[in-house]
Parts: structure tokens; C-alpha cells; sequence
């Protein structure tokens, strides 16, 4: 199918998925509905009628069945509570017909699709499952289901296989998958298996003895299970025809069965023994040789077949699990083709020469069909079963089993020919995609994916086969969510462009766009011999020219493109004429032309004399004119392929390029990540061993817990964790705490702590014993910190939060080795956990390095801030990437930054050396370098320290006088500038502050020693290197620049002993798995201690804009969230300090158990009311305006101009009784209502200096992580709940609000909600009407439990709040009138502003889109002045109506509302 054809179809699947969505009235008198109220509805409970099956029978035959299984009326079934309120608690022995069971499977499976919580149901009647599961697997093998509901069954049954974490789930399919299922192998072949694995022949007689011929007999049917549904499918599969109609349900069960086949083939506990039974039945052979994979309508199919083959052959035992290595993988070829050289020899005289020959010369495909081809029927059989692979002959049993020539040929052919590497072809891939890649919906899907059907994608589940695998399928999945974002950015870049033909037939670019430039000049200036042994060039480089007649920062950005940028080559040929309007609603390529895409990376811009400009502090030259000239790399493998196929044709790809694409740098690192993964998969990845099978998703998920680690750490220096001995006792709560001395004065912090289990275990360990049970008993030890000096900056600094216990819990585990996992809900301190642990494992452990990692820069500067605060010496702290300019201080921690620093650190420390040395009259110049430096402390100032101390020391009964130290102190005169310096009271408080003095004098020469190399080596970048390699102890880096500078750290020899990950469930898999590898092991092992997560999986995953990939690809899931799943032990901290307790109820009921700081519910700002409202929460029902509640102006872009105008309104209310600005934000869940929103500010006050703009208006999920007083919430949907059906986004929505939260909906829809029903019962329990005090202003000191005096102002609905508004501004205008006359402009009534279809792409999801208000878009004159025409032609109605409605006000009561303008887009 041609990229054309596939956009011309993209459209109509999309618009055919989609569809309208019914009204509220519409679900109100739905048949559905009303049974919903009269059966099951949770809201009429005390009004339902009892369980009736025919109910059930109708609403299968009805909705479901005779509607074809539409989504919609499956979608309104589930979502009105169907199966939990009705099927499952009347489903029994007695109820389990038909209708019943595939009621259940459907709803279960809409469930799956719609990403909800699929399983919780069961729970309620657990003991009924292994029932419910039976008659399941009872209907896949039954002729009464019909091909529709067999599917349906079949992706149950897959569900149950990828849901293994579930205990309910587990027990039963385990036991189809158990070696009680080789009972359906060939008694040959289950014999030839078992003599190979001694250990499973063992486990297969012990099982044939344990069981009577009874309890065989009735297990048979469940163990021969998936042989017989094989046997069915094929069966099947073999009534397809090569050509003519066939049913479409057809087709779909057999994409849906080899789906699930390849899900058994991908897990190790599922393809443990099915491996074995599904190659005796041959299926993926039959597959290959069926007529569907030869049709069109079998693309699909094929596709899939593909992906079964690749894992049915996957490089692993079986048994052990272990991965076989490409050595591993060819020996297992060479032993197959002997043994069948041999039975040829011995048996075949016919194939003598095929035994007789070398193995390379005959383990070809075409090589084996020479020697086998002549074999007739009777012959290949005889081989066949010679090797155990085929019955002798057909039985009853057996019928649908093929032993005809053809199939027997391609049985021995396959099983027998040298398969290609699948390294090597990942190794010749170009990383690039193209445009037959860009835009092949089979490949990469359109973003409006409905979850029906199934894709030939890889899946992130659970569990991996090996890491191979594991990179594999995030290689795989990265690569094609990669070009999904290139796809928009070309379509968006080239529309802009507006390329038409023109009169010459050449192109004219009507547009411009700030990211893509019309090339003047392309020229091929290199192609480098191939490196030994392979074909492609060594290196391949051109010349692009662009014309930059752009405004200054725009031209600043292009001649920016830094080195390995990534940018894209474009040839389109228009035939449209020019002033045809290209449209994002109709397929894009036919509409522009275009023909190639081709990616190249920069190596830098050329100066006038044709030079690469290199990167460096030194400024670069100024260029005349508006020319300039990239030099780029092509990718070779590309161009190989290329020149191949340009070879056999006229037209050169590299001569027809037109346009030169750049992108935004944050969503640019596509390659070096693909690069980075490809390199991961070249090399032998060393994981450490306690975290290899739980990164994989096998074993103990609890092994790599601290306690079960053998060199657990008995005794940690806790250092300034704990503020005193009350906050210790109250951190460790149920321990028994011993302390040497009850003196409260001596029990002071820093405490040193021994857990006595920990000490236990170490010793059992050591003598060969089993540990002991553990026991909660503690040793604490308080300690002195060494006096550091007499000045200010010596003193330490100490922290100042009172860890709860959980914390404190989750400080404990981080500093001991393993995995550590903290569950860290909103508010609960996540930072200042991790900032703790950091601290004390610097301190604990001072040789050791700290590699931290967070998703965003935000996060990594929020950390970096608070670490600065510690007791951490700056010059052992690191900040790579781009992010650190964002920093709150005046320092610089990246790496040229901290290469400053030293130096100017260096010349310090050397001016104090001279000091001393003027102090203690040393002649000679021994301040000059490092080394000198070192000489005068060893032969001047350790000497006169060694003689000072004998001096002083009470040695031998000697008795000093008091004064004898201020007296004989060597280095007064250093010090002069500290006033009295010796307090001479007490001989030992003197000898602490000399002690101090000497520290503070030893400590300079330290530095200096370690400063010493930075005199060696003259380069910046060799003095930086050494910074990354030696100096720092703790580095920090997004997750982004892991991956893209990986190679570049192993390289310099990069160590670390432990990490620590913030945001960890943001975090994509691959991009968390990669700085786990970003050294190189040290003697095979990886010197990797500690690995700190830290995140919330309750809260929203990493973005991934394609839906078929965040939904059948399960790619959202981060590997915090997969190691949660699996079980893994967390510390989940229990404490929130951010909301009152009101609204953390909200939300808090997602969690195993949070609670309240004491702040929140002490602190004065918590106990007093939000000013102007009667509560601190409220859900406000938003009804139709003018008939229209949510629309869609395009797909996914839903817009509700009746919550815009409400929100606003509110908003306005809040300003005009003092609210500052900064304190409020506007949430919504939808990107085309945050557009919706930002155009009714800007409209109605965005310049008017009484209210101005909010502090935000976004999306909740770019929310995410940030925090405001005031939160206004607009849910957006009228007509079906939408995503917020995922409790994580309602999670993020209703924690974002510390003061106060107003939520804008439809209170009907969303009451019906079962996910979000906890969260919907309180908000419900409040008026559904906003309540105000507008008497009222910001602050007020009335408490938060007490009602405003006088009556409530009530808004009933939008018309009424903004017209309360209004009349609120006037009055306020008329205080207000001299100050605001010159902002008095036009009223405009609410609602005059029309929802508008975007002019450009906007991403379906909510977090896809660069949010950026701070950040206006650049548009050209003629686009903004369109732009603006559209508003105001929208906007003329209101307009008349407004001066109507002014001529009867009086002029100075008039509303100073801004005029319309155009609303920013947030892209380019």
C-alpha cells in the first residue's frame, strides 16, 4: 500500500472509529439507562428490582449481539456499573449460560480497552472464579459461540495470560501452561524431550505415580487445553481460500489467536513447556504455508506470523531461562543438521550426498530444497518421523495435521536452514525513518486508535525473555513513537511552507515556518571507502544551503544547531496551484507532494572560507548576508541503500531535496537514544546479579530489599537526620532503642544507630548459618562532629525537617545496598527524602559516587537546590545537560562551571597558603603551585603542629597550665582576625578549638592536593573529564542525557556506586533501564550498591502522543510502576503537607494509607476559609449553553465553551475581592480547552491591570509536579467521561490545590463514574451550585469550619455568574473610576466567543502538546492578521449586541474588558 492510499484512508478510519457521541438527554432515555436504574445503577440502590437472567439474555441479544458488538452500546454497559453491580454478584453455578459468561468476557475486555481497573470485580466472589474461568475455556472450543464471540473469548483469555501478577488470575492459567500439558505432545517427540532434561523426566514420572487414572482422566481436558485450541484454529485457518470474499470475523480471530500465541511465546513461565507442544503441532509452519498470509486482507496476519516465528526461535532455554548467545545459537544449528546428515546417512541412501557434504555448503534454503525436492510424499514422511517431528500416520485425533509434500518440505526446510542474525540486520538498519515508513499505517498507526483490533507491535508487559528481548521491544517501540512526533512536526513544518506548484512546474512556498527553511543548495561533498567487512561508506557528508531572511531570533536559532542535532532533508513536487489552502482534515502527502525524507545530523556551520565553525567558549564569527551553509552526515546505511536502488532508475533522491527541517531540541534526541539502545545490544550488558531477575520480572520480587541483601550495613551514621532523641524515638516505632547514657544533654544529634539484626545476620552469614528471625531492637550512639574551625562558613549546616517514621524509613533503606522503592503520594516530601539519603550515604561512604537522575530539569534543580543547602561540600557536586542555566543561584554547577571554580578555588586556597606562610615567616615563595604548597604543610606547618601538641598534651601525668595552649598555639597570627580565639576557661574547650584551627588549615591543603591535577592538564575539556571521572561524588543529569551521552561517559571511564531516580514513574522504561549501564563492570561484575526509586505510579505515566502504543503497547508504562506490579517491596510514605485535609480526601483514598502532616492542619493559613466561598471545595454542574455542552471542533479537540466562560468568570471574582493572580491556576483535561480558555482571557482580561492573567491555564498532565493555592477545574465532557476515567489523571487534578479546589462539570455524567466514585461522593455531598460571600475580601480571618455572614450569593448557572460579574466589576469600576479610565474598553457578552477548529495539529493526549505560554509564538503579519479577521468575524454579533447594550449604561459604568484579540497557539 502506497503512503498516498494510506493517508487517503487515515481519515475515513479515523472519522469510522470515532463517530458522534451520544448526547446526556440521548443516554438518559436509552434502553440501557433504564434498565441501569431498575437493576443495577449504584445510585438506586434501595430501588432495585431483583436479579432477573433474562435480563441479561436480552441485553446480550440486543446490545450486544444484534449490534454487532458496537463499542458504543458495549462502552455505555460498562460504564453504567454492568459488572460489578449485576452479572458478577448473580453469576453461579446455576446462571452460567451463554449470554451470562460472554457478557462478562465483554465487559471485562472493554475494561482492558478503555485502561481501567479490569479485575477488581472478582474480588468480591473470588471462589466463584475458578468456575467462571472453566466455562470459558469450555466456549473458545464449543461450535455454539459464533466466530464474533469466540474472538472475544480468545482476547479474554490473553488478558488473563498478561494479568499473571493477579493471585486469582495465576492459579488457573498456570495450569494450562504447566508440563502436565506434554501429555498432548507425540509419545515420540514427549520421549526425545524428556531425554534431553533429565530433571523434567524426573518431574514427569513423579506426576504420572502421584495421580490415579481417575484424577488423570479428569485433568486431561484442561492440559490438552491449548493443543486442542491449536487444532481448532487450524482447522480454521485451512477453510480460508487464496482469493474471493471471506468473512471479516474470520480474519479477526486469526489475527486474535496468533496474537495470544505470541503473547504464551514472550513470557518464560507461559513458553516454558507450550514452546515445545505449539512446534509439534507446527503451527507457525501451517501459518506460513496458509492462504491468508498470501491475500491482501492478510497483511496483518502476516505481520504477526512474523513476530511468532521471531520469538518460537528466540535465543533462550527454555529450562533454565538463561540467554543463548550467537556461539549457543549456532551450535544448536550445527547439531540439528547433523543429526539429520546422520539419519540420512543411516536411513536415506538416497540423500548421500546431502550426509556427506560440509554443513556450510548445505544449511541453505536453497541448498535443502535441491537435496529434498526430489523426495516424494512417502520419503519426507519417513524423515519426519525419523525425527520425531510427525506421526507415521494420520488418526482420528490427528485429522487436521498435513502430511502431504508440500508441507513436509517446508516443515524440514524451515527447521533446518541457517537463520540471519537478527543483530546483525538491527546493525544495518538506518536509524532514520523515511517516508515509506513515516506514513505506513500498519507500521506506525494514526494517533486515534480505538483499541478493537489488534497491531503487530511488540508489548511492554511484566515480563521480558532476556534483556536482548528487553531492549528489543523498547528499541523497537522508541524508534516508531519517534516517528510518530517527526510526522507531525513534517506535516506541520511543510504546511506552513505551503508548498504550490508554479507556473514553470517548479515550487513556490507561499508560507514560512520558523522550523524548516526552503534549501537554496544541496551538494554531496564526501562518500568514505567502507571500513573492512562491510558495505556501506564509513562516512558519507553534504552540504546544505538555506536563505535566512528571518527575523533576528530566528535566524540566532538556525545558525545555533549544534553539532549531532538532528535535522531532516524534504523533497516535495506540488501539483496543487498556487492559493490552494492545505487543510490538516484531508491526507496531507497528496495535498503537497511529497516524495522524500531523508534525515541527516549536523557536524556545523561553515564560515566563509568553507570551515566548520567548531563549539567553544571563544565567540563565533559574524556572517554577511543571509546564506548559510550546514555541513551535515547522512546516515550510510541509508545511502547505500540509496545509491542501490537510484542505480536502477533515473531520478537521484540526494539531487531532488527542497526543503531542510529542524526540531525543537527536547524532542531531537531520537537517534542518539536509538544509537545508545543498538550499542546496549551490541555489548554484554552486566546488570548486578541481585537486580538482573527483577529487571526482567522473575524470581523473588523481594530479594533485592535490603533485608534480604547479604551485606546488609549494621551500623549507619545517620548524621543530621534527626533533629533530637524525641524525633529518633518517634521514628522507629515498636523498636526497642538502647542508649549508653540517659544524660539528655549527651543524647544530642548526630546519632550513630546499630540495628542488631543487621549484626546478627552478619554473623550467621560468616559461619556458614542460616539468619536468624529478625528482631526490632536499635543501638544508638551519639556523636560529636569535629569542631572544622573558628569562622562561620565552617560551621555545619543541618537539616531541619521532622522526618515522619516512613520517611525516615525510606532515608534507612536508601542508605543500605539494594533496591530501594519509595511510593511517594502528592505532598509527601518526595525531595526532601531523597535529598536526606544522598546526604548520608556522602557522609557514610565518602569514596563512593552518586549518580542522580530525574525526568525534567525542573525536578533535577529542585533537588540540586536543596542538596546545596546541605552538608556537602560544593566542589564534589556536578550538574550535566542544559538544564543547570535554570538554577536558582549565582553558581554554576555544569561541568565548565565547576572547572572555574576549582581554578578561582585553586588561586583562593593559594592566597591563604601565603597568608599562613607570612604568619609563620617562612621565606621563600611556596604559594606558587599545588606542589609547593604541599611541601610547606608537610615540613612547616605538620611540624610545628607535631611539636605544638607535645607541648600541650597531658601525656604521663604532665600537667598544663590552662593558658599554655593560647600561649604555644603556632598559628595565632593566621587567625588574628577571629576575635578572641581561645576562651582560656577550660584546658579541653581551648584544645577543641585548636583542633578545629588545624582542621580548618589541613583542609586547605587537602583541596589543594586534589586540585593538583588541574595544574597538569591545560585543556578545559581534560580538566573537565577529570572533574566527571575523579573529582565529583555526586552527578546529576536527566534521564534524556543519560541516554544520549552514554557512549561518551562509558568511554571516559565513568564510575558510580549508586543511584538515585526522582520521578521515577514519568520515567519511560528504556530511558530509566539505560544510566543503570552508563559504566563499564569491573571484572565482569557491576560495582553498582545502591538503586533509589522514587516516584508515584498513582499519578500520571511518561507521555506517549500515540495512542497505539500508550494503549496496545502498554509504552506508558514506566519501570517503577512494572516493579510496584511485580511486587516488589515499597515504602510508601504516609504524611502529606501540601492540601487540607479536606481535599486530600479527595484523593487520598488511592493510597494504602496517607495522612496529614501537623501543619496542615495547625498552621493559620490552613485554618482559615477561602475568602469569598463558603467552601474550600466544590463540584459546580455546568449545564448546555444555548443548547451545546462539549464539542469537538476535530478529533480528540474537546472544547466547552460554557465551562471556559464559567472558569473565567470565577477567576475574574477572585481578582476583583483580591486574590493575587500568582496564587490561582486553571486546569482542565482537554488541550482544545486550554486553548478555548486562553482565548476567553485574552478577550475578557488579560490586559485589564484589575485582573490580568492567572498564574497558569494548562493541562493536567503538564501540571503535573507543580502545585498552586487555588485550582479552577474544568473536566470539559458532556457526553462520555473520556480519559479522566484513568484514576491517575484524577489523581494529579485533585492534588494540585493547597487552599482551594472548584471543580466546573457535568455532575450527571460523571456521578456514574465507578473509578472515580470516592473521589465523587464527597464533592457530591456539597451543593452542586457555587456559594459565594462577596462581601467578602482577600485575606479574611473567618476559620475554615465557620459560614460567612449574611446570605449566600448563588450562581445557578454560567449566564448567572458572569452576569453577577459584571455588575460585581461595575461597582468595583465605579471605586476604581479615575485609575481606570484609559483601560475602559467594549463589554462583550459571555458567550459570544465560538469554540474554533485548530489551524494547526494539536496531539490528542493532554500532555503531548509544548506548553508554553510564556513562550508567544512568532507568526508571520499575513497569518496573524487572518487569524485575527476570523476572531473578530466571530466575534461581530456580540459586538452589535454589546454597543446596543452600552448606549443604555451610563459610559463610566462601562466594562474595561480588553478587546478580542488572536489567542496564542502553542506551536509555531
Amino acid at each position: 500500500m502506497t503512503a498516498t492510499k494510506q493517508q487517503a484512508e487515515k481519515s475515513g478510519t479515523a472519522a469510522k472509529a470515532k463517530g458522534p457521541a451520544p448526547t446526556v438527554e440521548q443516554i438518559n432515555a436509552d434502553r440501557i439507562t433504564q434498565l441501569a436504574n431498575q437493576y443495577w445503577a449504584p445510585y438506586a440502590a434501595e430501588k432495585r428490582l431483583p436479579f432477573n437472567s433474562k435480563v441479561v439474555d436480552e441485553i446480550y441479544c440486543k446490545e450486544i449481539k444484534e449490534s454487532n458488538f458496537a463499542v458504543r452500546r458495549i462502552m455505555m454497559l460498562e460504564f453504567s456499573q454492568y459488572v460489578e453491580n449485576f452479572l458478577w454478584p448473580n453469576f453461579g453455578p446455576d446462571t452460567k449460560n451463554l449470554a451470562h459468561l460472554l457478557s462478562i468476557v465483554v465487559m471485562i475486555n472493554e475494561k482492558f480497552r478503555e485502561r481501567v481497573p479490569a479485575w477488581e470485580s472478582f474480588k468480591t466472589k473470588p471462589e466463584q472464579f475458578p468456575v467462571f474461568f472453566r466455562a470459558v475455556l469450555e466456549a473458545c472450543l464449543t461450535d455454539t459461540a459464533s466466530l464474533k464471540e469466540q474472538t472475544a473469548l480468545l482476547v479474554f483469555l490473553n488478558h488473563c495470560f498478561n494479568s499473571m501478577e493477579e493471585d486469582l488470575i495465576r492459579d488457573q492459567a498456570k495450569r494450562l501452561v504447566s508440563l502436565s500439558m506434554w501429555v498432548s505432545l507425540q509419545p515420540h517427540r514427549r520421549e526425545h524431550e524428556l531425554k534431553q532434561n533429565s530433571k523434567w523426566r524426573k518431574y514427569w514420572k513423579t506426576l504420572q505415580k502421584k495421580e490415579s487414572e481417575e484424577q488423570r482422566r479428569a485433568q486431561q481436558w484442561e492440559r490438552t487445553f491449548l493443543h486442542n485450541l491449536m487444532a481448532r484454529f487450524i482447522r480454521l485457518l485451512d477453510t480460508i481460500p487464496e482469493s474471493g470474499n471471506v468473512s471479516e470475523d474470520k480474519i479477526h480471530y486469526c489475527e486474535r489467536f496468533l496474537e495470544l500465541m505470541i503473547d504464551l511465546e514472550a513470557l518464560l513461565p507461559t513458553r516454558r513447556f507450550f514452546n515445545t507442544v505449539m512446534d509439534d503441532c507446527h503451527l507457525v509452519t501451517r501459518c506460513k504455508l496458509s492462504n491468508l498470509s498470501k491475500r491482501e486482507d492478510g497483511q496483518l496476519f502476516s505481520q504477526l506470523l512474523e513476530m511468532l516465528e521471531f520469538y518460537a526461535n528466540f535465543e533462550i532455554n527454555d529450562e533454565t531461562g538463561d540467554p543463548l548467545t550467537d556461539h549457543d545459537m549456532t551450535q544448536l544449528h550445527y547439531s540439528r543438521i547433523t543429526s539429520l546428515q546422520k539419519a540420512a546417512f543411516a536411513k536415506f541412501p538416497e540423500l548421500r550426498d546431502f550426509a556427506l557434504s560440509n554443513v556450510g555448503t548445505v544449511d541453505t534454503r536453497e541448498a535443502l530444497l535441491k537435496h529434498f525436492n526430489p523426495l516424494d510424499e512417502n520419503m519426507l514422511q519417513q524423515i519426519a518421523c525419523h525425527l520425531n517431528l510427525t506421526p507415521l500416520k494420520m488418526t482420528n485425533d490427528n485429522d487436521w495435521m498435513r502430511l502431504d509434500q508440500k508441507f513436509l518440505l517446508e516443515l524440514l526446510v524451515s527447521r533446518n536452514e541457517r537463520r540471519s542474525s537478527q543483530l546483525q540486520a538491527l546493525n544495518e538498519m538506518p536509524l532514520y525513518p523515511t517516508e515509506d515508513v513515516i506514513w505506513n499505517e500498519n507500521i506506525v498507526p494514526t494517533e486515534y486508535f480505538s483499541g478493537e483490533g489488534c497491531l503487530a507491535l511488540p508489548k511492554l508487559n511484566l515480563q521480558f525473555l532476556t534483556l536482548h528481548d528487553y531492549l528489543l521491544r523498547n528499541f523497537n517501540l522508541f524508534r516508531l513513537e519517534s516517528t510518530y512526533e517527526i510526522r507531525q512536526d513534517i506535516e506541520d513544518a511543510v504546511t506552513r511552507l505551503s508548498p504550490w506548484q508554479s507556473e514553470d512546474a517548479g515550487v513556490y512556498f507561499g508560507g514560512w515556518a520558523r522550523m524548516a527553511q526552503p534549501i537554496t543548495g544541496f551538494t554531496i561533498v564526501e562518500v568514505a571507502r567502507p571500513n573492512i567487512g562491510e558495505k556501506r561508506p564509513a562516512r558519507v557528508r553534504a552540504d546544505v544551503s538555506v536563505h535566512l531572511n528571518v527575523r533576528r531570533e530566528i535566524k540566532n536559532e538556525w545558525e545555533n544547531l549544534r553539532k549531532h542535532d538532528a535535522c531532516f532533508l524534504i523533497c516535495v513536487q506540488p501539483t496543487n496551484t498556487i492559493g490552494t489552502k492545505i487543510t490538516h482534515t484531508q491526507p496531507f502527502i497528496p495535498q503537497v507532494g511529497l516524495r522524500y525524507v531523508r534525515g541527516c545530523e549536523i557536524e556545523g556551520m561553515l564560515d566563509e572560507n568553507g570551515r566548520i565553525i567548531e563549539d567553544g567558549p571563544d565567540p563565533k564569527p559574524e556572517l554577511q548576508g543571509d546564506r548559510r551553509t550546514f555541513r551535515v552526515w547522512l546516515d550510510c546505511n541509508q545511502y547505500r541503500a540509496d545509491t542501490d536502488v537510484s542505480n536502477d532508475s533515473e531520478e537521484d533522491v540526494y539531487q531532488s531535496f527542497n526543503i531542510l527541517m529542524r526540531r525543537k531540541p527536547k524532542e531531537n534526541n531520537f537517534k542518539a537514544v536509538l544509537e545508545t539502545i543498538r550499542e546496549l545490544m551490541n555489548t554484554e550488558c552486566v546488570v548486578p546479579d541481585w537486580l538482573h531477575d527483577i529487571i526482567l520480572g522473575y524470581g523473588d520480587p523481594g530479594a533485592a530489599h535490603y533485608s534480604r541483601m547479604p551485606n546488609e550495613i549494621p551500623t549507619l551514621d545517620f548524621n543530621d537526620t534527626f533533629l533530637d532523641m524525641d524525633h529518633l524515638r518517634s521514628s522507629f516505632p515498636g523498636y526497642t532503642i538502647k542508649v549508653g547514657t540517659d544524660d539528655p544533654k549527651k543524647l544530642i544529634p548526630p546519632f550513630r544507630i546499630t540495628f542488631e539484626d543487621a549484626v546478627h545476620k552478619k554473623e550467621a552469614i560468616a559461619n556458614d548459618e542460616e539468619p536468624p528471625k529478625r528482631e526490632n531492637l536499635i543501638t544508638v550512639e551519639p556523636h560529636k562532629i569535629p569542631n572544622r574551625g573558628p569562622y562561620p562558613s565552617s560551621f555545619v549546616k543541618k537539616n531541619a525537617i521532622l522526618f515522619t517514621a516512613t520517611q525516615v524509613e525510606a532515608i534507612k533503606s536508601g542508605m543500605q545496598p539494594g533496591l530501594t522503592m519509595v511510593v511517594g503520594p502528592p505532598g509527601t516530601g518526595k525531595t526532601d527524602v531523597a535529598v536526606q539519603i544522598i546526604s548520608n550515604i556522602y557522609h557514610n561512604f565518602p569514596s563512593q559516587r552518586t549518580l542522580i537522575v530525574t525526568h525534567s530539569n525542573q525536578a533535577l534543580n529542585q533537588l540540586f537546590e536543596k542538596i546545596m543547602a546541605l552538608d556537602i561540600d560544593e566542589r564534589h557536586l556536578l550538574r550535566l545537560g542544559h538544564g543547570e542555566e535554570a538554577l536558582e543561584t549565582e553558581k554554576d554547577f555544569s561541568r565548565y562551571g565547576r572547572v572555574n571554580y576549582v581554578l578561582a578555588k585553586r588561586l583562593e586556597l593559594l592566597k591563604e597558603v601565603q597568608k599562613l606562610q607570612e604568619s609563620l615567616s617562612v621565606p621563600g615563595d611556596v604559594a606558587y603551585t599545588c606542589e609547593t604548597a604541599g611541601y610547606f604543610f608537610l615540613y612547616h606547618v605538620l611540624a610545628r603542629w607535631e611539636e605544638f601538641l607535645s607541648k600541650v598534651k597531658h601525656t604521663d601525668g604532665k600537667v598544663v597550665a590552662v593558658t599554655a595552649v593560647k600561649e604555644e598555639f603556632p598559628f595565632t597570627r593566621f587567625f588574628q582576625d577571629v576575635p578572641n580565639l581561645f576562651k582560656g576557661e577550660s584546658h579541653e574547650e581551648d584544645m577543641e578549638i585548636a583542633e578545629g584551627c588545624f582542621r580548618y588549615i589541613e583542609k586547605i591543603f587537602t583541596q589543594l592536593d586534589e586540585f593538583r591535577a588541574f595544574e597538569l592538564l591545560r585543556s578545559g575539556l581534560d580538566r573537565s573529564k577529570y572533574l566527571l571521572v575523579k573529582e565529583a561524588k555526586i552527578i546529576a543529569m536527566t534521564c534524556t542525557h543519560a541516554a544520549l551521552k552514554r557512549k561518551e561517559l562509558v568511554d571516559l571511564g565513568f564510575k558510580y556506586d549508586n543511584i538515585l531516580m526522582e520521578e521515577s514513574a514519568q520515567i519511560l522504561e528504556i530511558e530509566t533501564f539505560i544510566p543503570l549501564l552508563l559504566q563499564n563492570p569491573a571484572d565482569g561484575f557491576s560495582r553498582l550498591k545502591r538503586w533509589i526509586m522514587i516516584g508515584d505510579h498513582h499519578q500520571l505515566p511518561p507521555v506517549i502522543k500515540n495512542m497505539a502504543f500508550q494503549k496496545y503497547s502498554n509504552m506508558e508504562q514506566s519501570l517503577f510502576t512494572r516493579i510496584v506490579r511485580l511486587g516488589v517491596p515499597t515504602v510508601d510514605l504516609d504524611g502529606q503537607g501540601r492540601s487540607r485535609p479536606s481535599i486530600c480526601n479527595l484523593y487520598n483514598w488511592r493510597y494504602k494509607k496517607l495522612g496529614n502532616l501537623p501543619h496542615v492542619i495547625n498552621s493559620k493559613e490552613y485554618k482559615l476559609a477561602n475568602p469569598g466561598f463558603y467552601y474550600d471545595f466544590q463540584l459546580i454542574n455546568v449545564d448546555n449553553f444555548n443548547g451545546v455542552g462539549e464539542s469537538e471542533p476535530s478529533p480528540y479537540f474537546y472544547q466547552n465553551l460554557a465551562e471556559a466562560e464559567y472558569v473565567v468568570a470565577t477567576y475574574m471574582y477572585m481578582r476583583l475581592i483580591g486574590y493575587p493572580a500568582e496564587k490561582i491556576s486553571i486546569l482542565t483535561t482537554y488541550n482544545g480547552q486550554k486553548h478555548l480558555i486562553r482565548d476567553v482571557i485574552n478577550i475578557r482580561c488579560a490586559d485589564n491591570p484589575l485582573i490580568g492573567r492567572p498564574f497558569k491555564v494548562t493541562t493536567v498532565d503538564k501540571y503535573q509536579g507543580q502545585q498552586n493555592d487555588y485550582i479552577l477545574l474544568s473536566l470539559v465532557r458532556t457526553k462520555a467521561v473520556g480519559h479522566l476515567r484513568d484514576v491517575r489523571r484524577m489523581v494529579v487534578a485533585m492534588s494540585r490545590a493547597r487552599l482551594g479546589l472548584y471543580v466546573f462539570a457535568r455532575v450527571s455524567l460523571f456521578r456514574n463514574c465507578f473509578e472515580l466514585a470516592p473521589a465523587f461522593k464527597q464533592l457530591m455531598g456539597r451543593p452542586q451550585q457555587l456559594y459565594l460571600a462577596p462581601q467578602e475580601t482577600y485575606t479574611t480571618e473567618r476559620p475554615a469550619d465557620q459560614q460567612p455572614e449574611g446570605s449566600a450569593q448563588l450562581a445557578e448557572d454560567m449566564p448567572q455568574m458572569a452576569s453577577f460579574v459584571y455588575d460585581f466589576y461595575i461597582h468595583k469600576v465605579q471605586q476604581l473610576k479615575t485609575a481606570m479610565q484609559e483601560s475602559q474598553k467594549e463589554w462583550q457578552k459571555p458567550g459570544t466567543l465560538t469554540g474554533h477548529t485548530p489551524d494547526h495539529f494539536v496531539p490528542a493526549h493532554p500532555g503531548g502538546e509544548s506548553d508554553s505560554e510564556e513562550e508567544p509564538v512568532e507568526e508571520d503579519k499575513e497569518e496573524a492578521e487572518s487569524r485575527k479577521r476570523k476572531i473578530d468575524e466571530d466575534m461581530l454579533p456580540a459586538k452589535k449586541a454589546a454597543k446596543a447594550a452600552e448606549d443604555e449604561v451610563d459610559t463610566d459604568d462601562e466594562m474595561a474588558a480588553t478587546e478580542s484579540k488572536p489567542a496564542q497557539d502553542d506551536s509555531d
